[in-house]
């Protein structure tokens, strides 16, 4: 006897209508965009397909004009692309050129529009995910990447009071510090190039990690599993995780989430930009978990 599933999966059915919507980033092989937005896509009955291509550094020029020549309707665009894709694009919105880094195209009438949706985003996950109000506290965020500075830029527009930057490269680091000083005046921006010399946990409220650590199964954690305290809320950007810091924050106690949540919600941001309807969270969300 055959049973019937219960929630078959809608299909999805690519003829030569179909619009495509491209996953630029080196590696894409670890991605979770393509279920999540084909999923969204069968769900509305929308003609539209999106598709993970593995692009180098050297191949990115090429690979924009592709978008167009192509047809594509857009884009979503992952490490290591995020800043260097921006002398290609036609134009920038607003959150874009303000965190200096895209993580969404959109093709216009052959013009390639470049949307950051990571801040937004992140904002709604972190709020979501660990329950705790980024208005008037202090945090640290690791790494000065572009999802990093998204990161930055939404905790200011949060209303946060305080920010630190932990991050390898000094100059780096520091040139960031500067420009969001210039942007957000009224927060204390500070920089510390090793974990080694930060504060004590406690004058801390969150802790963001935005670096690649952790999207290797043997990478160890940022931070040592002394300095962290169960009154922080860790938050790490890598998915699907858990890594090994996540892993540390639940031992001490402390309320941490990966990034899934992140990733639903500037998906979703980024659905709304290429197909102009509203994108049907639960779905994605399912399609993430399944």
């Amino acid at each position: 006897m055959t049973t019937r599933s219960r929630s078959a999966p809608a299909l999805l059915r690519v003829t030569g209508t179909t619009r495509v919507v491209a996953l630029l980033g080196d590696p894409v092989g670890h991605s979770r965009s393509p279920q999540m937005h084909n999923a969204a896509f069968a769900s509305l009955n929308l003609d539209y397909c999106y598709v993970p291509f593995s692009v180098r550094p050297s191949a990115l020029r090429l690979a924009i004009r592709g978008l167009v020549a192509l047809g594509f309707a857009g884009a979503n665009v992952t490490i290591p692309h995020k800043e260097r894709v921006i002398p290609y694009l036609d134009e920038l919105s607003p959150e874009a050129r303000l965190i200096g880094a895209v993580n969404t195209i959109h093709q216009r009438e052959g013009r390639l529009v470049g949307h950051n949706t990571d801040a937004r985003g992140f904002l709604r996950a972190f709020q979501e995910d660990t329950n705790v109000s980024v208005r008037g506290g202090q945090f640290l965020v690791l790494g000065a990447g572009g999802a990093a500075r998204a990161v930055m830029v939404a905790l200011a527009l949060g209303g946060a009071r305080a920010v630190t930057i932990a991050n390898r490269s000094v100059p780096k680091a520091r040139h960031l510090a500067r420009r969001l000083r210039r942007l957000f005046s009224s927060l204390d921006w500070s920089v510390v190039t090793s974990t080694s010399g930060l504060p004590p946990s406690c004058f801390f409220r969150g802790v963001i990690q935005a670096t690649p650590v952790g999207m290797k199964v043997n990478d160890p954690s940022p931070l040592p599993l002394d300095w962290l305290n169960r009154s922080l809320a860790v938050y790490d950007l890598v998915y699907p995780g858990p890594t090994a810091l996540l892993r540390a924050a639940e031992e001490v106690g402390a309320r941490h989430a990966g990034g899934l949540g992140m990733l639903v919600h500037q998906g979703a941001l980024a659905f709304s930009i290429w197909t102009g309807r509203r994108a049907p969270i639960d779905v994605m969300r399912r399609a993430l978990l399944g």
